[in-house]
């Protein structure tokens, strides 16, 4: 059974995670097919969005702590650096709009992969756990960098700090998550609704968001100047005004 499905709709790329008697648990074969499907969202021009969610009960549960039983076990680096690094840091790079739709438990790795997209959905009997101290590890995927910049550093350290479970009611509430709904087809409907903006920009938006969390204030102007000319240089700037002038609707190519 694939680990990861892959399939394009209205230029969506939609990934499954797909492992559901595990609860969509990673291990490192699975990680390297993920980062292999990343680079082809990335690179294939026809893919204007990407869509990620699980299969079965949960969405994900981090990583699957079979791997690290026994006598010929990867080092934790290892699996860092092959699996929950290698998506995380292209989650973040890859300059399209980046939407996740929880559809069960995200615990530990699970949970962090959820908040490092762009938008999260999340059905309403979802639940976000910080299980790491609950088996004496530490929050890693980029956990103790995201979630503080979420919702917070005291209630990041709580959630961190017990393992409690946070319904997706309270994780909307909070501003962890964008939304909480019945089902995830308006997540899906989202990204598809991206794929047809101009992706262009919202890329370099993207890009924009990401040096912000580093940038000072007169840096980050003088990152919005050198983008928004980029940006001005478009096809998407100059289909956009053009149909504004002439009072049609646009037809964006995110180039």
């Amino acid at each position: 059974m694939e680990s990861i499905l892959f399939e394009i709709q209205d230029a969506v790329a939609i990934i499954t995670l797909n492992r559901p008697d595990v609860l969509n648990s990673f291990n490192i074969p699975m990680g390297v097919k993920m980062a292999e499907t990343l680079d082809k969202c990335e690179k294939d021009d026809a893919i204007r969005a990407i869509y990620l969610t699980g299969s079965g009960k949960g969405f994900c549960a981090g990583e699957d702590l079979q791997e690290v039983i026994g006598d010929d076990v990867p080092n934790f680096g290892d699996i860092l650096d092959k699996t929950f690094n290698a998506m995380l840091s292209r989650i973040r790079r890859i300059e399209k709009p980046f939407i996740c739709g929880v559809n069960g438990v995200a615990a530990g790795a699970g949970a962090n992969i959820a908040i490092a997209c762009d938008i999260t959905y999340a059905v309403e009997n979802a639940k976000f756990v910080q299980a790491f101290t609950s088996i004496g590890l530490i929050p890693d995927s980029a956990g103790t960098y995201t979630l503080p910049r979420l919702i917070g550093m005291q209630r990041a350290a709580a959630l961190m700090f017990t393992g409690e479970k946070l319904s997706a009611q309270e994780a909307e509430r909070i501003g962890m998550i964008y939304k909480c709904v019945p089902d995830l087809n308006e997540a899906l409907d989202m990204a598809k609704k991206l794929a047809k903006r101009p992706t262009k920009a919202i890329g370099l938006t993207k890009r924009a968001l990401n040096l912000g969390l580093k940038n000072n204030f007169t840096e980050q102007l003088q990152v919005e100047k050198e983008l928004q000319i980029e940006a001005a240089n478009s096809y998407d700037y100059n289909e956009g005004v053009t149909a504004f002038l002439e009072k049609r609707k646009p037809i964006f190519k995110g180039k």
